[in-house]
């Protein structure tokens, strides 16, 4: 009788993902894949540990992996932990001097470095950066307006140390990829101004997708992705195709700005971008390296 190890079975899981995969590799050989990494897969360290292990077998196979994180609950947590308040508009969390300064401590130590342990512990070669190193991302300070149901008024919102991308720089991303590097991207960044700034996750990874003219820009979420009015699954969009779901309020609240950011890094360049369900077991491989896919492909 042949007794089957832990490692002996993690290694025929690989092969047979290989295996599976041989006929889809050719076209994707020497092509950027940028991955928007977030929600409860990251807090999830079964889920970490197997997302780090796929990205490592696509540049195993010569795919080109970005990833750029998130870690809204991460800073939530630590300004409870130190008592600082913080306020939510419009599912942007108002950034005062003291929460940016945190911000940019959770994201850039704690979370960066815990997500390229993992990918070193599972055999690949991975660095941390933000949006600061080597002047990569250039920020411009975000604001929002509200009109007063009273006077009907149109009203500036300040919300603090908010910020978008203005600029990227993929210079440094592209020689850390040739040398066989997997950049790990926290999504802090220097505004015009010389302050810092703090910018939505999903928008850093769809610009930084667009400027590195991304095969694929994968943005993991905690749904399987674009449903329709009977909860079926999407599985290909156009922007007509978005337009329409927007207007009849198939796609609402906080799906919205996902799909827009999938739109624009389309829009620059990208090959294809699509939103799927990290929580799932290997959702990236099965979306690349199946006929089926496994969530919401946006194309121009």
């Amino acid at each position: 009788m042949i007794t089957v190890t832990t490692d002996q079975q993690t290694l025929q899981r690989k092969a047979a993902t290989l295996i599976e995969a041989l006929p889809y590799m050719k076209k994707y050989a020497g092509e950027t894949f940028v991955i928007k990494y977030g929600g409860h897969a990251m807090g999830d360290a079964d889920l970490a540990r197997q997302f780090a292990e796929d990205v490592v077998l696509l540049k195993q196979v010569g795919i080109n992996p970005v990833i750029v994180h998130g870690g809204g609950p991460q800073i939530g947590s630590m300004l409870k932990r130190l008592g600082v308040q913080s306020e939510f508009i419009d599912g942007l969390r108002v950034t005062d001097a003291a929460t940016v300064e945190i911000a940019e401590m959770v994201l850039c130590g704690s979370i960066n470095k815990s997500i390229v342990a993992d990918l070193n512990a599972a055999g690949g070669r991975a660095i941390g950066l933000s949006g600061k190193d080597s002047d990569m991302v250039l920020a411009r300070k975000v604001s929002r307006t509200k009109r007063d149901p009273d006077s009907n008024i149109e009203q500036v919102i300040d919300l603090g140390f908010v910020g978008e991308p203005c600029m990227v720089d993929p210079t440094f991303l592209k020689s850390s990829m040739a040398a066989g590097i997997i950049p790990v991207i926290a999504p802090i960044a220097m505004g015009e101004d010389g302050k810092t700034y703090n910018i939505n996750a999903d928008t850093m990874a769809g610009a930084i997708a667009g400027a590195l003219k991304a095969r694929r820009f994968f943005l993991l979420t905690d749904v399987a992705g674009v449903m329709d009015k009977e909860k079926n699954l999407l599985t290909e969009l156009g922007q007509t195709d978005i337009e329409e779901l927007i207007a009849d309020g198939t796609i609402s609240g906080g799906m919205i700005p996902k799909v827009e950011t999938c739109l624009m890094a389309v829009e620059a360049g990208v090959r294809g971008a699509v939103i799927l369900d990290g929580r799932v077991t290997h959702a990236i491989l099965l979306e690349i390296f199946t006929e089926r896919g496994a969530g919401t492909m946006i194309r121009a």
